[in-house]
């Protein structure tokens, strides 16, 4: 696989890579591993103040670094702005609450007949982190800013269209201040996983990309008995109600479904709607989605710019035509457009049936399916009907049905009269195939640290009979 920057507005090469030699990815697991023993010896105040420095440098790069993502990875100029931000934000969370989230916390020493019985979180080592282009900076900081707050180090293996920003990121965290090597681009393509994941070292991985990567890191990290988290996409739900807010529901549904381009692993791609005001928010949306402008991501009146590939768009162009193909209807969109660059329609797209590749497959892309439906059980039987279960939404104005709904969507999260987001404050992650594991918040830290039991008696002289009970 190249490693190369690819204008997608363009479809211009604008920049290439060799592939780091073994050699070379030996060396940066040598110096992951070095800079992990640096760390040991850090206190979280010192790493906090690194990764507070490194939020400074974000805001103060924030437009170069904006311009880079969009050059790589097609996303608008805008959207890569709140981005930078949204990274620094991460940043500063953590080093304002890894000390509180690291504490010790304390058991019931009596209840385990101890003097102390306390557990502590400890980082682990040199975490690998295989990454995609679609939020380039945002889905790697989510990662690296607590893995590197616990004291771990990172190696970076980020999607071969966006080396850019993947070395854009080691630059970040040495000028912050981290020692040399805590965080590591390594310039690979994905067959190189196998041998950095199996090296021992390398204590744990990451991932957010596709089932197949998912499957095949998890082979590996079981094969090496390696800790991992996975975060595999979603086809994600959107339900509406008859005591929705129609208006607002179809503003943010349009929202939800084209941000970054349509290609987000929680943007809303499943649009199931009560019959009862099916017909009234399928115009809504439709319009909303129509009248959004696609062109040249850098232009600030650009609400879609393309999409990151070639090959990505002709995979959700098939998905539409698949669907039109065996009787669905297009209400706007559906059609590639002429001209450079690798640009979509928003689109929406009605009367699925379970045939259709749309019906229960993830559509990467600025394109909604709607769905009808009758009654609350049929919307949560169809909202569940994927093997998906990342994010989901639900609009109603009805207290009982949020209860419901809240208890009965099958995911990771559940947004009811809002948009599925992700925030440092709250975990993210999925359930069935959308991955498991949690990134962000306190739970997100502690996936990559030792979780150690410390128990401590009353001294070295009553530790004699049963010292080696479990």
């Amino acid at each position: 696989m190249s490693i190369a920057t690819t204008n997608p507005a363009t479809g211009q090469v604008l920049k290439s890579y060799d592939p780091m030699s073994d050699e070379q990815v030996d060396a940066a697991i040598g110096r992951a591993h070095l800079a992990f023993r640096q760390l040991h010896d850090t206190t979280v105040a010192q790493r906090a103040g690194w990764l507070t420095a490194a939020a400074d440098l974000l805001d103060a790069e924030r437009d170069e670094t904006a311009r880079l993502m969009t050059t790589e990875m097609g996303k608008t100029y805008a959207a890569a702005q709140a981005e930078v931000g949204k990274s620094a934000t991460a940043c500063r969370f953590y080093a304002t609450n890894a000390e509180r989230m690291l504490a010790d916390e304390p058991a019931d020493a009596d209840a385990v007949k101890a003097t102390r019985a306390f557990v502590r979180y400890q980082p682990i080592g040199p975490v690998l982190a295989v990454m995609p282009w679609n939020f380039p900076l945002w889905q790697v900081m989510r990662f690296a800013a607590p893995a590197l707050a616990a004291g771990n180090t990172g190696l970076l293996k980020h999607a071969s269209n966006v080396p850019q920003t993947a070395l854009y990121l080691e630059d970040l965290f040495r000028r912050a201040g981290f020692p040399e090597g805590a965080f590591t681009t390594l310039l690979v393509g994905s067959e190189a996983v196998d041998r950095i994941l199996s090296d021992p070292r390398v204590r744990a991985a990451t991932l957010t990309g596709s089932e197949p990567a998912g499957r095949s890191i998890g082979q590996i990290a079981g094969r090496e008995l390696k800790k991992t988290v996975l975060e595999l996409g979603g086809s994600d739900p959107f339900v509406v109600m008859p005591s929705a807010d129609l208006d607002r529901a179809a503003e943010v549904a349009t929202t939800a479904r084209c941000q970054n381009n349509g290609q987000s692993c929680i943007a809303a791609k499943r649009f199931i709607v009560h019959t009862d005001v099916f017909d009234e928010f399928a115009g809504k949306f439709a319009a909303n989605m129509a009248a959004l402008r696609v062109g040249d991501p850098m232009d600030p009146g650009t609400d879609v710019g393309p999409l990151a590939s070639e090959r990505g768009r002709a995979e959700v162009h098939a998905q539409v035509r698949d669907a039109v193909d065996q009787g669905a209807t297009v209400l706007c969109g559906g059609e590639l457009p002429e001209g450079d660059g690798w640009f979509y329609p928003p689109t929406v797209v009605t009367d699925l049936t379970p045939r259709m590749r749309m019906w229960a497959e993830e559509v990467f892309g600025p394109v909604a399916g709607l769905y009808r439906v009758s009654s609350y059980a049929e919307a949560i039987e169809v909202a569940n009907g994927t093997t998906f279960g990342l994010g989901s939404n639900a609009w109603t104005r009805d207290r009982q049905e949020q209860e419901r709904f809240a208890a009965d969507l099958d995911a990771g999260s559940v947004f009811i009269n809002g948009m599925t987001t992700s925030h440092p404050e709250l975990p993210f992650g999925g359930v069935k195939n959308s991955g498991y594991g949690r990134e962000l918040s306190a739970l997100g830290m502690r996936e990559f640290c030792n979780i150690k039991t410390v128990w401590v008696g009353e001294g070295a002289a009553s530790a004699g009979a049963g010292a080696h009970a479990e």
